[in-house]
């Protein structure tokens, strides 16, 4: 009989596994057996929890997805928040330690690519997309006029993906990174200096 509260331990060994390998080997060539290698599991826990190496996947790019989720929470939690500091932690979320991390940039690279491919992997990037415009969205309307901030939400969200893509794929991607941030809420700063409410940043 399993132990206790042993499934969701696996399933995140598991887990950390898939983003080890797929740093190792990419995504083609990560497997069902390199998985359980690194993981120190049987191959056969990968079909019994996740039905094999495709929802191992997806459970994976969830995992990245939830993780950027409880970021941000983690942050707009502090009280209180201007509209300002909350646009800042959304840029932040996107670019901690864990989503800049060799493992999730390769896997966020691979599910990307992918996702033009598998219905379930372009399902989670249309969650993520809608996210990220969603939360944007919504600390714009308390600056900007309704039609400046969608512009302007859709913008920030182009450019917070875009740095990050530039910076995965740069030859110096913690630099990168870092100057990628900056330049995320540069944008937001000038754009709220130039049209927004000064009452309401």
């Amino acid at each position: 009989m399993p132990k206790v509260g042993m499934q969701p331990l696996r399933k995140q060994q598991l887990i950390n596994a898939t983003l080890e390998s797929v740093a190792q080997y990419g995504l083609q060539k990560t497997t069902i057996i390199t998985i359980s290698k690194i993981a120190g599991l049987s191959s056969g826990i990968i079909s019994h929890y996740f039905g094999g190496k495709q929802g191992l996947i997806e459970a994976t790019v969830q995992y990245l997805l939830e993780q950027l989720k409880l970021s941000l929470l983690e942050r707009i939690s502090q009280q209180p928040l201007t509209s300002t500091n909350r646009l800042e932690m959304i840029v932040e979320a996107n670019f901690t330690s864990l989503q800049r991390s060799i493992p999730a940039t390769k896997t966020w690279l691979s599910f990307w690519a992918q996702s033009m491919h598998e219905p379930g992997l372009a399902r989670l990037q249309n969650i993520n997309s809608k996210r990220l415009y969603s939360n944007l969205l919504f600390s714009f309307r308390q600056i900007l006029p309704e039609d400046l901030a969608k512009t302007t939400a859709h913008q920030t969200a182009a450019m917070i993906d875009g740095f990050w893509l530039r910076s995965a794929l740069s030859p110096e991607p913690e630099k990168e990174f870092m100057l990628a941030e900056k330049l995320c809420k540069k944008f937001i700063n000038d754009q709220i200096k130039q049209y927004g409410d000064n009452s309401c940043q």
